[in-house]
């Protein structure tokens, strides 16, 4: 068993370790396709990085292509481009040219980065995913779950693969999708293991249904663990994909803002280079405004750029004359590059150190020439801080006139000389000569900013100037959100250290329902609830299982107890009824073979058959007892089939008679005259089936018994040769009068259809070919069966209806046990039926050929065929066909050539030598057999003296000559037979059915082969020979039975000492003795008969032993050196003593009562065979 379990086991991982080795290539070849995909991508990325990316980012900036090229040439020349990599590449003093495209290359890697992180995502979630599927599969503990498992991730695998070649889906989607098949893949892992806990772990129905509910309330715990997890992991997302959106923002924003700074920057060079820097200065007005507006889309955020003079109070007056108009001070401090103001109507600013007019500005802003930006307070302080620290500064928000927006203003210094990275505060402000402005409407710039993004709808932005902490400024914003639970601050770097700004970030809307948490705490509950469920309802199902296995033992106990019962009460009543019935038979047997006269004879030939029949009851009951408990067993003994049919035959001769049913059994020629099996057992299946057909067939009618061999029926009809089948199966024309082409005439029902569903004749090969299949048919003219009952016709027991037994009698169990034999025999067994036309009962049998010369081995014979018959020729003249050729049947047993007419004149026509026959009249014809039928219709008298004398001259030289007339009857009266033969008109009657016996009598007082007087009981000879001058003890307690087995015993010349007690038997049978063998009974008191026969087995082995050892001499002991007396079992029990247990206490064989010659013979064959042939 152990190493059943281990080559299974091994079988099953060698298995899994197979489909593992497939998994893991699918795999590879699918990271290999999916690399096959990425690589000519990568490489194409690479050689076409400027083509690809520009078009990546015009799509993505929603800008132009050249808006695009004038970015990248204002970020190429920031300090951020210094510390690329490309810029590196390319070596000292690269080209503009060189330099925009490594800025378009650093913007499209910033894009790429996130694709990047997406396809990093993406890779490791197949990675994940391939080893989840590997583990699944190679742990075959959970195969349900493994399988389920294995074809949601094999999905979810296909799904990101179609991802990856997309490159579209964010890394939230995958995270999410593996997320959830990871949940499902525990899950269902769960469920497994629960599965085979609940099958495999031998556990009590209570201990189950406590680990069903801790199972079904971590079930609802995990459900709602589940749903709790996947809100916070749904929240954590969503808080994700804001910050990552309102950082995204944040940073367009704030990098938007530097590359315009830098512009403004840049435009404070020139004017330093161009306007301080040479003398006369290149720069005026007119140039500045149109050089400011042509360049105003590389600075798109801002609403206009300002130049403003250092001017010193000493230097205000030639500087108003210089410039022919006087510097203006501005309406309020709140107000500062107002676009629709009036100068005229400005006043002047009043006097301070130091001014800061306006000289140069964009055209846009035009109006401001000439205003004191010292004169504002924001500004003012602008300017301060510019100038010392050299960087551009902001201001704080202000209100912008007219838009009644909130503004910053950008203030660059603009010195003479270039200065150093560490000069002081101090050279700056002596270097200063002047400032650049630039002006920034912050709704304008934001809402140009999200109207970029198309997801500018999604999440509500607020832009807050945070220098003041405590008090913070809303710069942007004006939409309430609906979603207040979360909240994203993104800090905004434009530059200024001294000036703080963040970026605050809502959802405009509320969260919708965490849909995946949802899903799966109520597929975890459906889960749960239905394994439950199941659970549930395997365990009480295994509890009632259990419950009602343990009432079924208890049944089967009481069952067993009583077939015991049964059984016992069957042997019991077998022996009561057995042992009267064997002093009554006994003792009628041993009266007939007295001087009786015919009416003395009659009646006890009459009791004799009563008691007979009462045994074959009580034997049918018995036989279905034994085939019940699988106790009976078949015989394998040679035997003469034919003479067992005559014998059947016999037994229902006088019903037959009386019922004027015509009787009739057909062998074909095909069929061994000798075959190999159970003579009994198949005498007692014909004998139920002809039973049953007598039974209930009326009057007139017939009953045909046919045996052929299977092989006769299953070839083409057209190649049947047997005579009886062609006529049955209407291959042969019948000439006689009657519609009918059967025995009697009478309608029957087909009896081919018997036996149409017999799986054995469907079958070529039946093994040994000594093996023969025995196809044997039942045929009746009897009431049939109805319809309703046919399907209960081999039921034990059953009849057709209550009142079948009391008109016809039985018990039900005769064609049960046909049947039952029948399968015992190999064969099948089956019937056709109509009501008032008939039945046919066909069944097939399994048997050996068998030889002439095993008979007499096992002390059978056949009777021997007369040797004066051989060679005579009969004509038998039969209006039917079947019947004429059953009557050929017989007569060709005894070696008699038969000749066939269907009517007088046809025979009349053969005796002449007329047309009919085409010949002279017949030589040597001994004998004519005419059917009564036939006879009864010739009512000319002359035609049936022309049988007598054919020549018609009343001239017979030898009377012995003349062929002898013998009528065939089914019935006749004893005053018209008597007539017919005064007459001279018939040699004798043959009384059907046809038997070869009484065929043989009736041809020999017929033909004056020397009539043989009447022999009330003629003793066996073999029996006679074998038992002559034997000494016989007989064992019984009965006297009954003691005076009937000595009566049977001496008829044959035995000597026979009875005792009535198996201690006698012991005492009587010490060596030496002088018994040949010994009768013992079974049941005795004080001591049984099989406890007797251990004690005598015992003495002789203990002898036996002394004597090889010669510890004794043999003339001590009869001059025999072996003891051993032959004891045979006689009792009433043919249940329980068997063969098998008498052979186990040390008995010989077995002998059942009543006596019977066949039995007694072969019981005592074998012991005096060869002493009885010596004498």
């Amino acid at each position: 068993m152990g190493k059943q379990n281990e080559s299974s086991f091994h079988g099953l991982h060698s298995e899994w370790k197979s489909w593992r080795k497939l998994l893991v290539l699918l795999c590879i070849l699918g990271g290999l396709a999916v690399g096959s995909i990425r690589f000519p991508l990568n490489f194409d990325g690479k050689d076409r990085v400027s083509d690809s990316c520009e078009g990546e980012l015009v799509r993505h900036f929603n800008v132009s292509k050249s808006q695009l090229h004038a970015l990248a040439s204002l970020y190429s020349d920031s300090e951020k481009i210094a510390s690329l990599e490309c810029t590196k590449e390319l070596g000292p003093g690269p080209s503009t040219t060189d330099r925009i495209s490594c800025a378009m290359k650093l913007m499209c890697s910033k894009k790429q980065e996130l694709m990047d992180e997406d396809e990093t995502a993406l890779q490791n979630s197949i990675s994940d995913a391939s080893s989840a599927l590997v583990s699944m599969l190679v742990d075959n503990t959970l195969q349900t779950s493994a399988t389920v498992v294995y074809a949601y991730a094999s999905g979810m695998m296909e799904r990101c693969w179609w991802m990856q070649a997309s490159k579209e889906f964010p890394s939230v989607v995958y995270g999410y999708v593996f997320g959830t098949m990871k949940r499902c893949w525990w899950i269902l892992a769960g469920v497994g293991c629960l599965c085979l806990s609940v099958n495999l772990i031998p556990l009590t129905t209570w201990w189950k249904k406590q680990f069903l509910t801790v199972f079904f309330c971590g079930g609802i715990a995990l459900s709602f663990y589940t749903f709790w997890s996947g809100s916070r992991e749904f929240h954590s997302r969503r808080e994700e994909t804001l910050a990552s959106m309102c950082d995204e923002r944040a940073r367009m924003l704030q990098d938007q803002f530097n590359v315009s700074m830098n512009h403004v920057h840049a435009l404070a060079i020139l004017v330093s280079t161009f306007h301080h820097g040479k003398n006369p200065s290149a720069i005026d007005q007119k140039t500045f405004g149109e050089y400011a507006e042509r360049t105003s889309f590389e600075r798109p955020l801002t609403s206009g750029v300002a130049y403003a003079l250092k001017v010193v109070h000493s230097e205000r007056e030639q500087f108003e004359k210089q410039h022919g108009w006087r510097i203006k001070k501005m309406e309020s401090d709140d107000q500062a590059l107002v676009q629709d103001c009036i100068p005229e109507k400005l006043d002047p600013a009043p006097v301070q150190d130091e001014y800061a007019p306006v000289i140069f500005s964009q055209e846009s802003v035009a109006h401001i020439v000439s205003i004191d930006m010292m004169s504002g307070k924001e500004d003012r302080e602008n300017i301060l801080r510019a100038r010392a620290s050299g960087k551009g500064v902001l201001t704080s928000p202000f209100k912008l006139l007219k838009s009644n927006n909130l503004g910053v203003v950008l203030t660059f210094a603009v010195y003479n000389v270039p200065l150093s990275p560490h000069a002081t505060s101090e050279q700056r402000i002596e270097a200063t000569v002047g400032y650049l402005g630039a002006s920034y409407d912050v709704p304008s710039l934001v809402e140009k900013l999200l109207h970029q993004l198309a997801s500018r709808q999604t999440i509500v932005v607020n832009v807050y100037d945070t220098t003041n902490a405590s008090a913070p400024i809303l710069m942007y914003g004006t939409d309430v959100a609906e979603d207040m639970s979360l909240f994203r601050a993104s800090n905004l770097d434009f530059g200024d250290p001294m000036r703080k700004h963040e970026m605050h970030c809502r959802f405009k809307q509320k969260p919708p329902e965490p849909t995946s948490a949802i899903d799966s705490s109520t597929v975890i509950l459906a889960i749960v609830l239905l394994v439950s469920y199941i659970c549930n309802a395997a365990i009480n199902k295994i509890e009632k299982v259990e419950e009602e296995f343990r009432e079924m033992t208890q049944l089967k106990v009481r069952a067993e107890a009583a077939d015991v019962a049964k059984s016992q009460f069957l042997a019991t009543v077998s022996h009561e009824i057995r042992t009267p019935m064997n002093g009554v038979l006994g003792m009628l047997q041993m009266l007939m073979d007295t001087e009786l006269n015919d009416k003395q004879i009659d009646y006890a030939e009459t009791a004799h058959r009563s008691g007979t029949e009462l045994i074959s009851l009580i034997n049918e009951v018995l036989d279905h007892a034994k085939i019940e408990s699988g106790r009976l067993e078949l015989e394998a003994v040679p035997f003469e089939l034919r003479p067992v049919l005559d014998n059947v035959f016999s037994l229902f001769s006088g019903k037959s008679s009386e019922k004027g049913i015509e009787l009739a059994i057909y062998v074909s020629d095909q069929v061994p005259q000798v075959v190999i099996g159970d003579p009994g057992r198949f005498r007692q299946i014909i004998t139920n089936l002809v039973g049953n057909s007598v039974k209930f067939t009326h009057d007139k009618g017939h009953i045909f018994v046919s045996v052929h061999l299977a092989d006769e029926v299953t070839i083409s009809p057209v190649e049947v040769q047997d005579p009886v089948l062609k006529l049955s199966f209407g291959l042969a024309q019948d000439t006689s009068s009657k519609p009918y082409n059967t025995l009697s005439g009478s309608l029957v029902v087909n009896r081919w259809k018997s036996w149409e569903h017999f799986k054995i004749l469907d079958r070529v090969d039946i093994g040994d070919s000594s093996t023969i299949r025995l196809l044997v048919t039942v045929e009746d003219t009897g009431v049939g069966i109805p319809v309703d009952a046919q399907s209960r016709i081999f039921t034990p027991f059953m009849q057709a209806d209550s009142s079948t037994s009391r008109m016809y009698g039985g018990t039900g169990i005769g064609l049960s046990i046909s049947k039952r034999l029948v399968d015992l025999m190999g064969g099948e067994i089956g019937f056709v039926s109509e009501c008032d036309v008939g039945s046919t009962f066909s069944f097939t049998v399994c048997l050996r050929k068998g030889e002439l010369s095993s008979l007499d081995a096992k002390g059978q014979h056949c009777d021997a065929t007369p040797v004066e018959f051989r060679g005579s020729k009969a004509l038998v003249i039969d209006q039917k066909c079947i019947r004429a050729e059953v009557t050929r049947y017989h007569l060709e047993r005894l070696g008699i050539s038969v000749h066939i007419a269907s009517t007088l004149k046809a025979a009349c026509c053969f005796l002449s030598g007329g047309v009919t026959s085409g010949a002279s009249a017949p030589v040597g014809l001994s004998m004519i057999l005419i059917d009564k039928d036939v006879w009864d219709e010739e009512k000319d008298v002359s035609v049936h003296r022309f049988l007598r004398d054919p020549s018609g001259n009343g001239i017979v030289e030898f009377e012995a000559d003349l062929p002898k007339i013998i009528l065939l009857a089914t019935a006749i009266a004893p005053d018209e037979r008597h007539e017919l033969k005064l007459a001279g008109l018939i040699d004798d009657v043959l009384m059907k059915p046809l038997r070869l016996g009484g065929l043989m009598v009736c041809l020999q007082e017929a033909l004056g082969s020397g009539k043989k007087s009447r022999v009330r009981r003629k003793k066996p000879t073999n029996l006679q020979n074998l038992l002559r001058g034997k000494h016989i003890l007989v064992v019984d307690d009965n006297v009954v039975n003691r005076r009937v087995a000595q009566g049977a015993l001496e008829r044959y010349g035995a000597i026979v000492t009875c005792v009535c007690s198996g201690r006698a038997a012991v005492e009587l049978l010490e060596p030496p003795h002088k018994f040949d063998a010994c009768f013992m009974d079974r049941h005795m008191p004080e001591m049984d008969g099989f406890e007797a026969t251990r004690h005598i087995r015992a003495r002789e082995t203990q002898i036996n032993e002394q004597l090889a050892s010669g510890e004794v001499s043999i003339e001590k002991y009869g001059n025999k050196p072996c003891w051993h007396t032959p004891i045979m079992a006689i009792t009433a029990d043919v249940i329980q003593a068997t063969s098998e247990e008498c052979r186990k206490c040390g008995m010989d064989d077995f002998v059942a009562k009543p006596f019977k010659e066949e039995q007694l013979y072969n019981a005592v064959a074998r012991f005096f065979e060869s002493s009885g042939q010596s004498g």
